[in-house]
């Protein structure tokens, strides 16, 4: 998995890019932590070139949204059917905010 990351003041925005499993969650939920402790209350991840998510995607996902409930925002953009599928069936589309 390959992610991009766009930094403005505390305004971050992280593309994913392949596949969000075992092996690649780990790289995210440092990413997710190291732009938090840089200050941001705004994140943003783009999930436009995703292609798969396992649990322990859906893992981190839930702990950067846990991180910023009491201090700012998490939106997941631009998620493909498939994907939305997997949110649907595990009750995610009402916890996480996805446009």
């Amino acid at each position: 998995m390959e992610i991009s990351e766009n930094l403005k003041d505390k305004t971050c925005t992280l593309a994913l890019e392949g596949r969000l499993d075992t092996t690649t969650a780990p790289e995210l939920e440092k990413k997710i932590d190291e732009v938090l402790a840089k200050g941001v209350n705004d994140l943003t991840l783009n999930f436009r070139g995703l292609e798969y998510i396992s649990s322990a995607g859906l893992r981190v996902l839930l702990h950067g949204q846990k991180e910023l409930n009491n201090k700012g925002t998490m939106v997941i953009t631009n998620v493909k059917d498939e994907l939305m599928e997997v949110f649907e069936m595990t009750g995610f589309v009402d916890i996480l905010t996805i446009k």
